[in-house]
């Protein structure tokens, strides 16, 4: 696999779309990071690192409200092929602030808000909203 984010994003994508309760991630310490920014941001309920198989699973519980997923759209920005920086004052605002852009920075991983506080920039990831 050459770009594990796009595969977690699809992973995601794929199982909110199907109806699923959860969906298993293999686990990576990006992987939680960004599983932790969505819970806070109230895209999943839960997660929770799993010791199965030679990495581990992460095992992320899909939120719905009224029946349609919490997660409607996502988009991954930054990929291998083509690296998407940012400064702190050009980062992007997704769907006019209802949405967020996952931020890695020399602090770690962020959303676009929290970077724009903090005023650290870095590369931009992914779009959730």
């Amino acid at each position: 696999m050459t770009d594990p984010i796009s595969d977690f994003l699809t992973r995601i994508r794929n199982a909110s779309s199907a109806g699923h309760r959860h969906v298993d991630i293999p686990a990576s310490k990006l992987k939680q990071g960004l599983a932790d920014i969505l819970k806070d941001q109230g895209f999943i309920d839960d997660y929770e690192r799993l010791n199965e198989g030679p990495q581990g699973l992460i095992r992320l519980k899909l939120r719905y409200v009224g029946g349609s997923p919490a997660v409607v759209g996502l988009r991954r920005v930054s990929r291998p092929g083509l690296r998407r920086y940012a400064k702190s004052a050009e980062l992007p605002r997704v769907r006019n602030g209802l949405g967020i852009a996952v931020i890695s920075t020399s602090q770690g991983l962020m959303t676009d808000k929290e970077a724009r506080l903090r005023k650290v920039g870095g590369e931009v990831l992914c779009y959730v909203w």
